[in-house]
């Protein structure tokens, strides 16, 4: 029998009991599904953190105290090593164009009554530049407020929602809040943000009660000169610290693209975990098809043996009943694909984040499709071809 011979009757047999077809490829069809929206959810989120990341600029370096990696019972959240000196010292190299300090604590901000709490940074005026700051209203405080450790504070609009309503960001520039009892006069509302910022020197003497700092942000002048920058702040903050033996470093340099990659490894192999489990539905999906194939071959033992009698070979019985096996189960696979892009587009927009399926994960779960329904549409396949043709004549 000819290809398309075969495919005609596969379809025909299919569609004898509608229901039980589809009863048979759900279990296909969830698995597919489910792995479909899984890495597309998973690439959505992948490509939003990179953006937002991204967003604060590849030619930014972050300097944190402490080791990257630690040993047991080791923590940099008390590391205190870092200090305003290093940051003066890194502004002076030659390939870097600004720095900014950073110092913070988990304040109360009050306004009007209401009150809320709000991560408070103390940062230097190019911290606005150096991470690219969107304003709602105003401006960010400049080089003077800082030198004279001004009590200016620049606020998230969720902030500012929150403690004046949602009408506030037109009128609030210039109003009071107060943070730990401390006022302090607003200059600027950020856009889609729930941080606050005032002058590092303020922070320091007024609210955190620390000289050393959390952090320090480095604006690089090239990003082919991130490497270099690199190199040169590690060598300069050694010599700062007395250090002589790398493994001894209490402090490091990472930049955004160090970011991208710990969160696309991170959320890649979340994303093939979680897969893995879904394809767990596959398999048994298959086992579905081969019980099914399995009580065709019985139900239609006759026409098997009629077959064989008008001169059908066994591998066209063998053929036959695989390829009707390998369109259930391609079948369910486009309705599973189809139904994955469906929930992922909705589910995407309701998270707010990219709507991306990557046509590896469409190829993926076509080749899985197919080779579900040779895995296990093989056995009765072959069960069938092997009835003896006067036996299946004679079976009641």
């Amino acid at each position: 029998m000819e290809i398309d011979e075969l495919l005609l009757l596969a379809f025909q047999a299919l569609r004898r009991n509608i229901a039980r077809t589809l009863l048979t490829m759900s279990g296909i069809i969830i698995g597919i599904a489910s792995v479909i929206i899984i890495m597309s959810l998973g690439a959505g989120s992948t490509a939003s953190i990179v953006s937002d990341i991204s967003s604060f600029g590849v030619n930014v370096l972050t300097i944190s105290p402490g080791k990257l990696r630690h040993g047991p019972g080791q923590s940099s959240s008390t590391v205190t090593t870092l200090v305003s000196s290093d940051a003066e010292d890194i502004e002076k190299l030659v390939n870097v164009l600004s720095i900014s300090r950073m110092a913070g604590k988990n304040k109360t901000i009050t306004a009007n009554s209401e009150a809320t709490s709000a991560q408070i940074s103390g940062v230097d005026a190019s911290y606005s530049e150096i991470n690219s700051l969107d304003f709602t209203t105003g401006k960010f405080f400049d080089e003077d407020s800082v030198l004279i450790s001004s009590k200016d504070v620049v606020l998230g609009d969720e902030i500012v929602e929150e403690l004046l309503g949602e009408e506030a960001n037109e009128y609030v520039i210039g109003k009071t809040v107060r943070i730990d009892g401390i006022v302090f006069q607003v200059v600027g509302v950020l856009t889609d943000s729930s941080s606050a910022y005032i002058p590092i020197t303020t922070g320091q003497t007024l609210l955190f009660g620390q000289t050393y700092l959390d952090s320090i942000s480095v604006l690089v002048s090239e990003t082919e000169l991130i490497d270099t920058a690199t190199d040169d702040i590690e060598a300069l903050l050694m010599d700062n610290h007395n250090i002589t033996d790398v493994e001894a470093i209490d402090f490091n340099v990472r930049n955004s693209q160090s970011f991208i990659d710990t969160i696309s490894t991170v959320t890649g192999t979340l994303t093939a975990l979680l897969s893995g489990i879904a394809a767990i539905s596959l398999v048994v999906g298959g086992i579905g098809i081969m019980n099914i194939m399995l009580v065709t071959v019985t139900e239609r033992t006759k026409e098997i043996g009629l077959l064989k009698a008008l001169g059908a070979k066994n591998k066209n019985i063998l053929a036959q009943f695989l390829i009707e096996a390998i369109v259930l189960t391609i079948s369910g696979g486009i309705i599973g694909i189809l139904i994955g892009m469906a929930v992922s587009y909705i589910a995407s927009n309701a998270m707010g984040i990219p709507f991306v399926v990557e046509a590896s994960s469409i190829l993926l779960s076509c080749g899985v499709s197919i080779g579900v329904g040779i895995l296990f549409g093989y056995y009765p396949a072959s069960q069938a071809a092997k009835l003896n043709p006067i036996d299946a004549l004679r079976y009641e």
